[in-house]
């Protein structure tokens, strides 16, 4: 906060939740530089709200699929993210999912708290172990390398895929190999999600996606929640089509399809990839800067380009 208010007035709104299409647009009126959260959209309609004078978006997020980054580049607007600060916390939760999925933590201690009775025998609520398994991650940037370094060092097989290759020296880190979607999911033990929202991922993970996977797959999602389709997850996880699935993230938060609540086989965690009081903190930060670079008239420190990528 000190770094924003060293560069003008600031404004506090939405602290207690997301804001309506109305009330966002009310609360950037007249404003140089806005400081958003995902589940703000930020469009054209909002930008013209703002005003004349709106130099920056910073959006405190990796990913910017809330933003019409054409439309605020178009009116001259600079869009900003916050990439790499978050990227050990996010592989860490994603992991954690895999693991309590893969082990069933969440159901024993559901067990022990309802303080039912139990006896340890050779075999009590068996789980599925990683190592020599295949981990499959859809998206192998910062976040999914971490990830790929996690699993490594539990023994398991890379696969990846995505629409680019990743640098040579990263796969010989990794040991990773490239494949087709299709073959990764055929392939994969666990498949991990993290890929960006775009047109052509939403729903990526689809009831064929899922009819693809191994009846003793798990999924992974802390990407996007409309990267998955819930629905079909839920009709696959009933059905045990696949073994179960770790959810950070879903497609209508703050909602959850009711069905995967009731479901043993399934982890939830309501969006808590970046939640350290360390991470939270230098998202923060890097937002701030990137407005006060901006309004001083330098460039960003992460600018979000409109045809993709950041700076």
């Amino acid at each position: 906060m000190v770094v924003l208010r060293e560069a003008g007035e600031v404004r506090l709104h939405g602290s207690d939740g997301a804001l309506s299409p109305d009330e966002l647009r009310e609360a950037v009126r007249d404003a140089d530089a806005v400081v958003s959260m995902l589940h703000d959209r930020i469009d054209g309609s909002v930008a013209d709200a703002a005003g004349p004078g709106l130099r920056v978006v910073a959006n405190v997020a990796v990913g910017y699929d809330n933003i019409d980054v054409p439309a605020l580049a178009a009116r001259g607007v600079t869009v900003t993210n916050t990439p790499g600060v978050l990227t050990d916390a996010t592989a860490d939760l994603a992991f954690g999912l895999l693991l309590a999925v893969t082990r069933r933590i969440g159901e024993g201690e559901r067990l022990l708290r309802a303080r039912e009775p139990w006896s340890f025998h050779l075999g009590f609520m068996l789980g599925a172990g990683l190592q020599g398994k295949t981990l499959g991650i859809v998206g192998l940037g910062q976040i999914g390398q971490a990830v790929a370094r996690r699993a490594r060092a539990f023994g398991m097989r890379i696969v990846y895929s995505g629409r680019s290759r990743a640098r040579p020296e990263v796969e010989s880190e990794l040991r990773a190999e490239r494949v087709p979607f299709p073959e990764l999911l055929r392939a994969s033990d666990v498949v991990s999600l993290h890929c960006p929202l775009t047109p052509q991922t939403r729903h990526l993970i689809d009831a064929e996606a899922l009819g693809a996977m191994k009846p003793s797959a798990y999924l992974v999602n802390t990407t996007r929640g409309p990267v998955v389709d819930e629905t079909a997850l839920a009709d696959a996880l009933v059905r045990h089509e696949i073994a179960g699935a770790g959810l950070d993230v879903f497609e209508k938060e703050p909602d959850v399809e009711p069905r995967l609540l009731e479901l043993d086989n399934v982890v939830l965690t309501p969006h808590l990839g970046s939640a350290t009081v360390e991470t939270r903190t230098e998202m923060a930060l890097l937002a701030a800067r990137n407005v006060a670079a901006v309004l001083a008239g330098e460039p960003a420190v992460n600018e979000v380009r409109p045809g993709g990528g950041t700076s």
